[in-house]
């Protein structure tokens, strides 16, 4: 038996965005930013920054197409940049390097709203990987069904996102530091393999068309 076309995108979808977002690689970061601060103001932080994601990530989805039309770019060469792009942020995961973080002399408050904003919402949770993805997703979309397919899927991974981070400390303790790097080496594996794909159904069809290939 096999799974319906609508499955097959969802679940293409959902695997495409959670790797580029990762919720699990982005709690060893917020963890680290949020050390100093008390657990309501760390919630806080997450609410605001997951929020931020998720409007992003949501405008660009809905508006892609425009932005396509505005700027004269083709699907073709979105997918084979998105496909660079992939590549090395799965490089970088396969290294399980994760960005330093360091407190400086500002408020709380201000702390609070700047971390939230930058480097949180983006581009730790949205960065231009998760950004390229939501575009091209949409893009592929052929249906209605599919469109909203894709705008649930962001909705679910940042919910999934907020849980993580909300629970983070109790994450970071229970899978531990070399738990966490497998799951970074683990999913920049399979963000790599995404690139490829993504790269070559992008280049064929330029190749096609510059050598006037039926």
């Amino acid at each position: 038996m096999t799974a319906s076309p609508l499955f097959e995108f969802a679940l293409l979808s959902f695997v495409s965005m959670f790797t580029m977002v990762n919720p699990i690689g982005v709690v060893p970061v917020y963890t680290a930013m949020t050390a100093k601060l008390s657990p309501h103001e760390s919630h806080r932080v997450a609410r605001k920054a997951v929020f931020t994601g998720l409007v992003i990530l949501l405008a660009f989805a809905l508006t892609g197409q425009w932005i396509f039309r505005f700027f004269s770019i083709s699907v073709n060469s979105l997918r084979v940049v998105g496909g660079v792009i992939f590549f090395f942020m799965g490089y970088e995961m396969l290294q399980a390097r994760l960005t330093r973080i360091q407190f400086d002399d500002e408020t709380t408050h201000e702390y609070i709203n700047d971390i939230s904003i930058t480097p949180l919402g983006i581009p730790i949770v949205c960065g231009p990987g998760a950004i390229t993805t939501s575009i091209l997703l949409m893009n592929e979309s052929k249906s209605t069904m599919e469109s909203s397919i894709v705008l649930g899927i962001i909705i679910l991974i940042m919910f999934i996102t907020y849980v993580l981070l909300i629970g983070a400390k109790q994450v970071t303790h229970l899978i531990g530091e070399n738990g966490n790097k497998v799951m970074l080496r683990l999913m920049g594996l399979i963000v790599m393999v995404i690139s490829v794909e993504f790269f070559f159904s992008g280049l064929t069809p330029i190749i096609r068309e510059i050598f006037k290939i039926q």
